[in-house]
């Protein structure tokens, strides 16, 4: 792919500089140095490879090689008032976590916690039977045990599903309950590229799975479901998009691979219908439900869908790039939104304090190719980060421990 991609940036500046040569004079000149160097666009039309819009109609080569995406890191020269927030400033309950305690991380992962004020760190991967029962009871163990709890996962990852599959996921979930599990996850691979034993995609509104949903309902347990991925990971992989670095450095781990050419679309409504069938199942979007770069499509969502609430884990950058419209969702949908963070690292979680507290302008994120672009601070209310931070995940997840709020 580096590869590829050098000899593409080396043929577009090569094409750019052919280009530069052959074209005529810009009209109004370019300045010093740039006469003779423009090629005249029609209106509407885009600038050639390797070359930027200099004046209106006219595109021109820069007099350098271009630096890569990799390494063009501008410093800004913009002085704007900063506040670090290295603590949440309400205790919060992380309801999208891979990381549980263990007798070698556990006083660690305290210490981290209360720096960060994060009161409940919840574990997604509990696995199902005694992986479940394991974790649980580690946790009952410690004097810690009301600050981590445990999702469970599904009888053997839905590789399954056949005739009978449903009422022997619904009699485990209810096995790994009583074993100390709060909630089911729903991982991205069910309905997305699973497939049943006669080779045929899973949908997540296969019927053979209701069983499962219409317990977890009956156990007064949420379900958080991750359906597909990023919009962008189902585009091409061009140079609009904008996701282009992250599908480029982790094409097994985060380029969507697709066998059976699903849309982004098609999944999005096969969820929203499991919704609509099982109303009396709770149901926790993971990833916000992957609409944070639309919040209209949020809004709509949470409208048609009282059983539904959001998470924020992996999404902060978008919110972040609009803060005032976010604030107005998050204020207008405060009892629907959930924390998360997905990735359990200490250092990236005051990015998420400052993006929802602060009134903070043009910050960095953590991951340049998550975000290349700043982010901007949301100035949430006080009332609104009470509910989104432990309030609202307390309504929602009956199970984990209410002490310490």
């Amino acid at each position: 792919m580096y590869r590829a991609l050098s000899v593409l940036v080396l043929t577009a500046v090569l094409a750019a500089a052919v280009l530069a040569q052959q074209a005529p004079p810009a009209q109004g000149g370019g300045g010093r140095g740039g006469r003779g160097r423009g090629i005249a666009i029609q209106p509407g039309d885009e600038c050639p490879p390797g070359t930027t819009l200099v004046r209106v109609g006219t595109c021109q080569a820069p007099e350098f090689p271009a630096p890569s995406i990799l390494d063009y890191r501008p410093r800004t020269t913009l002085v704007v008032a900063e506040h670090p927030t290295p603590r949440a400033k309400f205790p919060a309950i992380d309801i999208h976590s891979h990381t549980g305690p263990t007798p070698q991380t556990i006083d660690r992962l305290i210490r981290e916690m209360d720096a960060l004020n994060i009161r409940v760190l919840n574990n997604l991967s509990g696995g199902s039977g005694a992986d479940v029962k394991q974790k649980t009871d580690y946790i009952r163990t410690t004097k810690y045990a009301d600050r981590f709890t445990v999702f469970a996962n599904g009888l053997d990852g839905f590789r399954n599903v056949g005739p009978g599959y449903g009422q022997k996921a619904a009699a485990q979930l209810e096995a790994d309950v009583k074993a100390g599990a709060i909630g089911l996850k729903i991982f991205k691979p069910t309905g997305m590229d699973t497939t049943k034993p006669d080779g045929s995609r899973l949908k997540i509104t296969d019927q053979e799975l209701a069983p499962l949903w219409d317990a977890a309902g009956r156990l007064n347990i949420p379900v958080i479901i991750h359906t597909a991925e990023p919009q962008e990971f189902f585009s091409p992989l061009d140079m609009k998009n904008e996701r282009w670095l992250e599908l480029a450095l982790f094409p097994d781990r985060r380029q969507f691979l697709n066998p059976f050419k699903v849309t982004f679309e098609q999944l999005m409504a096969e969820r929203n219908q499991l919704f609509k069938n099982h109303p009396k199942t709770r149901f926790i979007a993971a990833h916000f439900g992957w609409h944070a770069n639309d919040l209209g499509k949020a809004a709509r969502l949470l409208d048609e869908h009282p059983n539904v609430v959001l998470e924020v884990a992996a999404i902060i950058y978008d919110l972040g790039r609009q803060p005032r419209a976010a604030r107005d969702f998050f204020v207008q949908y405060q009892d629907r939104v959930l924390m998360g963070k997905d990735t359990y690292a200490p250092a990236e979680f005051p990015t998420y304090w400052r993006v929802l507290e602060s009134r903070d302008e043009y910050f960095d994120y953590f991951r340049g190719y998550h975000a290349f672009w700043k982010m901007y601070g949301m100035d949430l209310p006080d009332p609104v980060l009470r509910k989104l931070y432990y309030q609202n995940a307390l309504r929602v997840t009956p199970g984990i421990p209410s002490r310490g709020f």
